[in-house]
């Protein structure tokens, strides 16, 4: 892994005994020494930080950049205001997803894009190919620290530090600590109260020790991407790469929430229309196991031997449920409770459609 980009906290996680793996051209922590179960079951309980360093960092500035960001990503950007966070996708003209990001609206010149890794580049290119003049769009993928502070006792760990807390779900605020800016942002990938704090890289070891000490009362443990994605496949989060990606449009996925249907334009939009009227031929729905089997992506699913619905996408074992859950791109004839087939390592296991999220979320309360 020696051509991979580092987390500028690499050091700290080598320090805790992490094992590391390639995620979007990045070495980052899998997991650490308590294992996946109990880094999960502390952000379901208690509170963990993940560092997710690896997210791309974006910015799009100049007079006009909002309504430029508007005009190309699917969400209405006129639906918030300064100091809000908006979930949108970057569609291709065929209405294949290149990515889905969070917006970061600081004033209608300056907006900040976190895309994930894989495709910050390709999200870049793309706004920078089609900006108007005096629009500018910059990466700065490897320039900051992204922190996820995460679970039902995070508020106490930043309050802890002098840090904002409790601000409303898909909001930020801008602070300080140690004398560098950092963005608080409530906004999360695992369906509980938290938050993701992004700061230059200069004070991450700083900040990331200070968090690890606030939360130690409170139950905080250091949580890796394993855990990260038991967690949002819980919620049934889409992954891009696997539940979403250019061979899956936003009315496949179930995103289409987060398509601003009555904007004049967007990338993709005269396809997406014609097929949100005629109806999408899949559907992204939840499968829950009956027994004890655990469905991976890629696993044939069906109605029965002989009629192929589709294919899982996602699929993990369930720490909180204790059993078999995951995404899968089935037929949109498929009823969404019906009982279907999983080819399990060449054995039929029987799951159940349902449409998630498998858990009941926090990450909405106040």
């Amino acid at each position: 892994m020696a051509d991979l980009l580092l987390s500028p906290l690499h050091a700290r996680h080598e320090a805790l005994g992490a094992k590391f793996g390639e995620f979007g051209g990045w070495s980052m922590p899998l997991e650490y020494a308590t294992g996946v179960v109990k880094e999960h079951t502390a952000v379901r309980e208690a509170v963990g930080i993940f560092d997710v360093s690896h997210l791309g960092k974006a910015t799009v500035v100049g007079p006009g950049a909002a309504a430029y960001v508007n005009a190309t990503l699917t969400n209405d950007l006129a639906k918030i205001a300064p100091g809000q966070a908006q979930y949108t996708l970057c569609c291709d003209e065929s209405g294949g997803i290149v990515d889905d990001l969070i917006v970061y609206l600081h004033t209608d010149e300056r907006i900040l894009l976190v895309p994930n890794a894989a495709n910050t580049a390709e999200v870049v290119r793309r706004l920078a190919e089609h900006a108007p003049a005096g629009v500018e769009v910059h990466d700065h993928h490897t320039d900051y620290v992204v922190l996820a502070v995460q679970g039902p006792r995070s508020d106490e760990v930043l309050t802890a530090l002098g840090l904002p807390a409790g601000h409303g779900y898909m909001s930020f605020v801008e602070a300080e600590y140690d004398g560098v800016g950092v963005v608080v942002c409530r906004t999360g990938y695992t369906g509980e109260r938290g938050y993701e704090l992004i700061a230059a890289n200069e004070v991450a070891e700083r900040l990331w020790d200070a968090l690890v000490a606030a939360g130690e009362p409170h139950g905080l443990l250091p949580c890796g991407l394993g855990a990260r994605d038991t967690l949002r496949t819980e919620m049934g989060y889409p992954l891009h790469g696997q539940d979403i990606s250019l061979d899956v449009t936003p009315n496949e996925a179930r995103l289409g929430w987060a398509v601003g249907w009555r904007k004049p334009e967007f990338w993709g939009r005269e396809r997406l229309l014609a097929e949100k009227a005629e109806g999408p031929r899949r559907l992204l729905h939840g499968i829950v196991s009956t027994g004890r089997a655990i469905p991976r992506p890629d696993m044939q699913v069906s109605l029965t031997h002989d009629v192929v619905l589709g294919e899982v996408t996602s699929g993990t074992f369930s720490p909180t449920l204790r059993k078999g859950v995951g995404l899968a791109l089935l037929a949109s004839t498929v009823h969404p409770e019906a009982e279907v087939g999983v080819d399990v390592r060449g054995r039929r296991e029987i799951f159940q459609v349902t449409r998630p999220p498998f858990v009941d979320p926090s990450v909405r309360e106040s």
